[in-house]
């Protein structure tokens, strides 16, 4: 009976004589309506079947998609997405079938889960209540809901490539190489960006990334990181981080110097991980920041580096009235918020002036993420989400204890820098969380590496050090 049944079988010749025919069928078939689209059909279905046996390329993907990859998807809304908007969810899809497989579905347990967790269920809620009490003067468009979908959305995608890094990294060699990964392609866009022609050259080929503070966070908190924290870093490489370093430099300071968001990012990643790296020099200066403080000097010196009166007066000034509009708007529902995107539809039926400007319908965005999340999730909302970068922030610093240098230190110390310019930059104009009706789904291509960057601390919590001195992390 067996014998029968094995005879049945199609064997390896019948595959092989029918591969021919399905090929040709499947041209004649396509043939009938020729598109470019069914080219992409096979290769992703290809690049799905390769992620599926290795889902860390898939995070690599995504630092290319990004910061190199130009291209929008019209939605019929206000919104459009990227490839990195588009990317993030078919990587988490491709992680659920692994785990799925392997019949083990859990996140890796971190105190950073259970409030990134309430932080969205909240977005949720925010969007159930802020419909129920929506104030029937406050007029808003038949397609709305897709709207505020595509901003929890933002928030969703964000926390996924957080827990696809902390739950797909399960060796400090695939962190290092994501890592060298960024520091590639960041550094050589910096580079371009800082050429006479080089902002015409990336606004034409790559993403909008490049050009948020974010990305230049980000790329010198980890370059700096390297530097200060690793020792066995080759000469080769720790030019080519000077290189990146000095183009940094430039950009911050020089080109983008009243771009406040830039510069005060990367001048607090440096602060950090120098405060971090020479515990000796701490007393001297907190002394001589504390003197320069009383005295005057470090305001307006910011103040004045930051473009000065005609700096306040075109927006300076103008961000706290909208700040103030906002704040006044989200006491129709303190404490879970308007919902998410829906301040813009409530500031449109009101009045904003700035000194003798007077606007009716203004299209409101704070410009200030912190009261962005209270306005969309209310007090509930925005304590969930510090309670989250506490934990983040609280993981950071136990870290350090075990991976005290090498690339693992290194790496520790960066995303403590990280989480230092992330929480001084939400309050100054610049996004963690973007707010779908400004910078939006653009924005998302350069905070989402933030994420994904930060939830590697997650991985390295799991990883446990071949070496006591981490000597072996190098």
């Amino acid at each position: 009976m067996l014998g029968t049944l094995q005879n049945t079988v199609p064997g390896r010749e019948f595959w092989r004589r029918l591969l021919p025919v399905a090929v040709l069928l499947a041209a004649a078939i396509l043939g009938y309506d020729a598109s470019p689209v069914w080219l992409f059909v096979p290769i992703g279905l290809a690049v799905i079947l390769v992620l599926l046996r290795q889902p860390l390329l898939g995070l690599m993907g995504l630092i290319v998609a990004a910061l190199a990859v130009k291209f929008a998807i019209n939605t019929g809304t206000e919104v459009s997405l990227n490839a990195a908007a588009t990317l993030v969810p078919i990587l988490f899809v491709i992680w659920l079938l692994n785990r799925m497989h392997d019949h083990d579905i859990r996140l890796v347990k971190s105190r950073a889960n259970l409030p990134l967790i309430l932080f969205l269920l909240s977005g949720l809620l925010s969007i159930f209540i802020g419909n129920v009490t929506w104030a029937p003067s406050v007029p808003k468009s038949g397609n709305f809901i897709i709207v505020q979908f595509a901003q929890w959305a933002m928030w969703a995608f964000s926390a996924i490539a957080f827990w696809l890094a902390g739950n797909t990294v399960k060796t400090i060699t695939w962190l290092r190489r994501l890592t060298i990964c960024f520091i590639t392609v960041a550094g050589l866009l910096a580079m371009v960006r800082v050429t006479p022609n080089g902002f015409d050259t990336l606004y034409n080929t790559v993403s909008f990334a490049v050009d948020r503070a974010p990305f230049w966070l980000l790329l010198t908190a980890l370059s700096v990181g390297q530097l200060l924290f690793n020792r066995r870093i080759t000469t080769w490489q720790r030019l080519a981080l000077y290189v990146i370093i000095g183009a940094i430099i430039l950009y911050s300071f020089g080109e983008e110097q009243e771009r406040m968001a830039n510069w005060v990012s990367v001048v607090c990643a440096v602060g950090v991980l120098i405060w971090l790296r020479f515990p000796r020099v701490r007393l001297v200066v907190v002394v001589a920041i504390l003197v320069l403080i009383g005295s005057g000097v470090l305001f307006r010196f910011i103040y004045d580096f930051a473009g000065g009166d005609a700096k306040w007066d075109e927006s300076g000034g103008s961000r706290l009235a909208l700040i103030g509009s906002v704040v006044e708007l989200s006491m129709h529902n303190p404490i879970t918020g308007l919902g998410p995107a829906a301040y813009r539809a409530y500031g449109k039926t009101t009045s904003l002036q700035y000194g003798r400007v007077f606007y009716s319908s203004a299209w409101l965005s704070s410009h200030n993420n912190y009261v962005d999340i209270f306005s969309q999730t209310g007090i509930l909302g925005l304590g969930l989400f510090l309670w989250f970068m506490l934990q983040v922030f609280l993981l950071g610093l136990r870290l350090r204890k075990r991976y005290p240098d090498g690339f693992a230190g290194g790496y520790v110390n960066s995303m403590i820098a990280v989480w230092a310019g992330i929480m001084v930059i939400m309050a100054i104009g610049d996004w963690f969380l973007p707010f779908v009706y400004n910078i939006g789904f653009p924005g998302f291509q350069a905070s989402v590496l933030v994420w994904m960057f930060l939830g590697g601390l997650i991985a390295l919590d799991h990883i446990q050090p071949a070496a006591p001195t981490g000597s072996s992390n190098a």
